[in-house]
């Protein structure tokens, strides 16, 4: 089983620190040496003291991570404009990678050209490896191009258009005789990629994946797995106030689902509220599913 996706940042919400050690493989006790020795960048603090950073903070701190990993010293880089940091790590991202053709054809709006480079990604690599290797990388930059301000919403509206199609046909073509696997985003959350390409890894493990949507109620998933009568069922959210205001209806889950049926939960929004979850009798992320076919 691989490692948990990737958490991708969204422009519409702010992070406390150990979300962005996680969107940026930066521990805390660096990210807190940064903002103290050279200033890097400077969260607000939230009404409960924790530091509250801007997405494009967290892509500014993306770019410098990427530096530093590939040998460059945060002394240097902190003296230096922040838009020559970020064209550098931007170019270093897309060094032999599919990733600049399609950020270019992200960038002029060229649907038809931007369909056709998911689709070759599609098919040389697979379902498995285009999930993991092209959409969790491109969806990292949409966000971060769209946090910066160097791309419109329209932009972002369209790369996630092309590239959902593309999973979700990749997801309905690739459906095996496994373990049924029924999820969906819940209610409040609409942002689909990391979930998407989530199921899209355990399809290639053996699992058949029945995606019922982004924004869904609790006990409509519930009620389709009577329906369904999978072996597992998964929610997902990528924002913690949405888990906290789902809270109530996860609580009773366990209890309504069909007997024996695994009951999942994961995504970025899920790690603050992981104690109180694994209460109501959730399994936490991907390993559930490893543990679930060992």
């Amino acid at each position: 089983m691989p490692p948990a996706a990737p958490a991708v940042p969204r422009p519409d919400r702010t992070y406390e620190i150990h979300e962005v050690a996680s969107l940026t493989g930066l521990a805390p006790a660096r990210l807190r040496a940064w903002e103290r020795r050279y200033e890097v960048v400077r969260p607000r603090r939230a009404p409960n003291g924790y530091r509250a950073y801007t997405a494009d903070q967290v892509a500014l701190l993306r770019a410098y991570a990427r530096l530093i990993d590939a040998g460059e010293r945060i002394g240097d880089l902190a003296g230096r404009p922040r838009e020559d940091v970020l064209a550098q790590a931007e170019a270093r991202a897309l060094d032999g990678s599919p990733q600049a053709a399609l950020l270019d054809a992200v960038r002029m709006f060229d649907r038809e050209r931007l369909e056709g480079l998911v689709a070759q990604q599609l098919a040389l690599r697979g379902l498995r490896a285009f999930a993991l290797e092209v959409v969790l990388p491109l969806a990292q930059s949409v966000g971060d191009l769209w946090a910066l301000g160097k791309i419109p919403i329209a932009a972002e509206h369209l790369a996630s258009e092309v590239v959902l199609h593309a999973l979700k046909g990749g997801l309905r073509m690739s459906r095996g005789t496994g373990p049924l696997l029924v999820g969906g985003c819940l209610s409040g959350e609409r942002h689909e990629w990391g979930f998407l390409a989530t199921l899209a890894v355990l399809q290639e493990d053996g699992w058949r994946s029945h995606y019922l949507g982004a924004d869904l109620p609790v006990n409509e998933v519930i009620e389709a797995a009577w329906q369904l009568k999978p072996q597992g069922v998964a929610f997902s959210s990528s924002d913690p106030s949405v888990v906290r205001v789902n809270l109530p209806a996860l609580a009773a889950v366990a209890v309504k689902l069909p007997p024996r049926t695994l009951a999942v939960i994961g995504g970025s929004g899920v790690e603050p509220h992981s104690r109180v979850l694994r209460g109501y009798g959730f399994r936490i992320g991907l390993e559930a599913f490893a543990a679930a076919t060992s």
